[in-house]
């Protein structure tokens, strides 16, 4: 066991730039062995870049990091590998996955799990921990509470939101590190899945590895001892656990009411062209099945012309797949008796002439972009339903997304690179993205992700005011209840691929 008191890691006077851009300026901060630290701020505060900056992915141009905990290692233990370095001592799990096809070659594409000739091109949960020689793996307790085993003859694509984290949580786990990283673990699961989380963390803090973890002021585990508070950053609190619970609204500040939207401005932006559809999405006992696995058992549904619908449940219920279906990315759909916009699937339309009227956003959509396109760029591409800027649009196609940019109140983004303005910026440019094309259904799986409560009111304010000012039919993905914008009104909720009583 670890000494308490004794410093673990130091930062001293750092200055950190990535890129073109300073992300921080003199920044002191230490952690002393047996402390575990939460990270909190709004988002762009600077969670994950100080999380990158310790792990040695950032330029420290000023100032040291000092890594106690490896030169305490390199007394008491004889390395011989010449490379061996303080990053061989920590793990950093990042809040996305870093996902690779079997041939390390190509990145997955965002329909490739609903496809199943393709989704076998994806390593499986056991490959992707132990290598292709997997026949002996280790025996590693500390993994039992990640509930590893049912999942190791899984495609990684095909693994649910919880269960992608669990298994980039093993994989940190299995380096044995004396420092391991979380970064927003917490967020896009359900309450149960949360809570399983939060004892996880526990069990690997009382394991003996320290633990930085980056999350929301309400979701700090019992075992974090103290919290940090960032702002554009800069800290501005250092507090033991007891303390910052004292603080009012668990250490998070007043929601600023956030810019006020434009209601002339929004109705002038919003030109949707005349149409008239009985229904938008009508559903005959869908069945979807990978295997011996039913994803989805006999699904009714009906949604109706500017109807405003809430799809809950819990990670692994088949919201996602759902979803796939009425987007035109799942092949399924054409097994199936389906109705988008008043045509049976399979009836001689496009997948393109299905995507033309749906604006979409999920959680995973942003990875997909390419790394040199702008904030402008990707939200442009919403009008030819493609990812990536392959497609010049037109003046006046750019003029409309600057519009819907300042409307969202990031216009000033519009120049920057997508990959590299904050996630809540990446998720207003894909709402924008979304909404571009003034499309007669918008599907928002989860779009609050990476924002802070501010954003989140922000946001909400957006969807309910369009709501008022235009016609569109309506349905939101989330975990969280406050989340839901007031225009919603009817809600399908799924258990185990199934529909369930709200």
């Amino acid at each position: 066991m670890s000494e308490k008191g004794r410093p673990f890691l130091t930062l001293e006077h750092i200055t950190v730039r990535y890129l073109d851009k300073t992300l921080f300026t003199h920044l002191d901060w230490e952690l002393l062995e047996g402390q575990q630290w939460a990270i909190t701020g709004n988002s762009g505060s600077g969670k994950t870049a100080l999380l990158n900056t310790i792990a040695g992915r950032f330029n420290v141009i000023n100032g040291g990091i000092h890594y106690h905990f490896y030169e305490q290692y390199r007394r008491q233990h004889t390395i011989t590998d010449p490379y061996f370095t303080y990053r061989n001592l920590l793990a950093q799990v990042a809040h996305h996955h870093n996902f690779r096809n079997r041939s390390n070659t190509t990145d997955f594409y965002y329909q490739q799990r609903f496809n199943s000739m393709d989704a076998g091109d994806a390593p499986t949960v056991r490959q992707y921990l132990y290598g292709e020689d997997a026949a002996n793996m280790p025996e590693d307790t500390l993994l039992a509470p990640l509930r590893i085993n049912a999942l190791l003859d899984k495609e990684l694509i095909k693994l649910s939101n919880g269960e992608t984290r669990r298994v980039m949580i093993a994989k940190g786990l299995l380096q044995k590190p004396l420092l391991l990283m979380l970064d927003n673990p917490f967020t896009g699961l359900d309450v149960q899945t949360r809570r399983h989380f939060m004892e996880m963390v526990n069990q690997v803090i009382a394991s003996g590895i320290h633990v930085l973890l980056v999350t929301s002021p309400t979701e700090i585990p019992d075992n974090i001892t103290h919290v940090l508070t960032l702002d554009n950053g800069a800290i501005t609190g250092r507090y033991t656990r007891q303390e910052f619970q004292r603080l009012p609204a668990a250490g998070a500040a007043p929601a600023a009411a956030g810019p006020v939207i434009d209601r002339e401005k929004l109705q002038a932006l919003v030109q949707p062209a005349p149409r008239a559809f009985n229904t938008i999405v009508h559903m005959e006992n869908v069945h979807v099945q990978y295997g011996e696995n039913v994803i989805l058992d006999n699904i009714n549904w009906t949604v109706k012309p500017n109807e405003k619908w809430a799809l809950l449940g819990p990670n692994g219920a088949g919201k996602s797949t759902l979803l796939s279906l009425i987007n035109a990315d799942n092949p399924q759909a054409y097994a199936n008796e389906l109705y988008l916009f008043d045509r049976k699937r399979g009836s001689g339309e496009s997948i393109w002439d299905i995507k033309r009227k749906i604006g979409f956003v999920s959680p995973e959509l942003h990875q997909y972009f390419p790394a040199r396109n702008s904030c402008l760029q990707v939200v442009c591409s919403g009008f030819f339903d493609i990812i990536g800027a392959t497609r010049m649009p037109t003046p006046e196609q750019t003029a409309h997304a600057q519009g819907w940019m300042e409307i969202l109140d990031i216009a000033q983004y519009s120049a920057q690179p997508f990959k590299q303005v904050p996630e809540s910026i990446q998720r207003l440019a894909l709402l924008a993205r979304a909404l571009v094309k003034d499309p007669p259904l918008l599907i928002f799986d989860e779009p609050c992700q990476g924002l802070d409560a501010q954003q989140k009111q922000h946001f909400k304010q957006v969807i309910d005011t369009l709501c008022a000012v235009m016609e569109l039919t309506l349905i939101f993905v989330t975990h969280y209840q406050e989340e839901i914008p007031a225009a919603v009104t009817k809600v399908l909720r799924l258990e185990k691929g199934k529909a369930v009583p709200s």
